[in-house]
């Protein structure tokens, strides 16, 4: 590692880096030894910057006594396979409709190329990480779900919502000094031996809550929830449960899972759940150790 050497013109500057690091202090008080599930996702994981960011952010939280978990998807690069393949690409209700050809390719994409991929950047600054699925380790049961669109309820094929949680081997990881990288394949509760496509957003959520996390990050492509989008000046950076859960159904439907999972969260015992734009370099580090944080974050309605 290069040591930062500061001539005597650039006391100054010196001085400025001095003290950005102690103002994090109360942050790095308040967060240490302090379990935080990060979702990753969005363009965030496609853009070569923003994926060494990312990395450099988990690694920063593990060193200073954080126990980051992150939970992935692969938005992007499941697309671009399925395009490369001639599989067609279909959402509905926010979610992808995954048939029994494309939830092969699903598999292979978490399993085989995004989860090395973000072990790889992030255990470039030590051997921190290591990756695995809810469907290997038997984090994540799922069951098929059915989304609700107009009304009508519509069959997504091999997507699964998460019924059930074992924190168990994540926090086997977490005593080990190790940072979890989870990519959201699931067994089929309801029929052994079938592979389910759970979303990300959900299975972070509700992960947070298992594992009792003091905190809920989900990177995404938008700075966070609007009041009357798409006015920018909209912006809403605090709600509360009880708001979130009427406004749910009447937004769009990609915020949908991302706003659920936080609210999942936060019900199931999470103090804080935020939707943070993974497009702004260091987007984690910004929510967590600066007053104003980033994004739209969720509390329970006593707060």
């Amino acid at each position: 590692m290069s040591k930062i050497a500061f001539r005597d013109k650039d006391l100054s500057q010196a001085s400025i880096f001095a003290s950005t690091l102690i103002s994090s202090l109360p942050w790095l008080e308040k967060h240490r030894g302090k379990v935080i599930v990060i979702k990753f996702g969005g363009n965030a994981m496609i853009n070569p910057e923003l994926q060494a960011a990312f990395a450099d952010d988990i690694a920063y939280l593990r060193h200073v006594g954080i126990q980051p978990v992150v939970v992935h998807g692969g938005g992007p690069q499941i697309t671009e396979m399925l395009d490369r393949l001639g599989i067609q690409s279909e959402f509905r209700g926010g979610y992808r409709v995954t048939n029994r050809e494309a939830i092969e390719v699903v598999r292979m994409v978490l399993q085989g190329m995004v989860n090395p991929q973000i072990v790889s950047l992030i255990n470039k600054h030590g051997p921190l990480a290591v990756g695995f699925s809810g469907e290997d380790a038997a984090i994540f049961k799922a069951h098929k779900m059915q989304a609700t669109i107009d009304g009508d309820s519509v069959d997504l094929g091999f997507v699964g919502e998460v019924v059930e949680v074992d924190p168990r081997p994540v926090l086997e990881q977490l005593k080990a000094g190790r940072i979890p990288v989870i990519s959201t394949i699931a067994p089929d509760i309801d029929d052994p031996g079938e592979t389910l496509n759970v979303n990300a957003d959900l299975a972070a959520g509700a992960l947070a809550a298992a594992l009792k996390a003091s905190r809920a990050l989900l990177l995404t492509d938008v700075e966070g929830l609007y009041a009357d989008w798409p006015r920018r000046d909209s912006l809403i950076s605090q709600i509360a449960v009880s708001e979130l859960r009427e406004r749910l159904p009447s937004l769009e439907s990609g915020m949908i899972p991302k706003m659920q999972a936080c609210l999942d969260a936060v019900e199931g015992g999470v103090p804080r759940a935020t939707v943070i734009d993974g497009r702004v370099p260091h987007s984690v580090l910004v929510e967590l150790f600066t007053d104003d944080g980033i994004g739209t974050e969720v509390r329970g309605d006593d707060e």
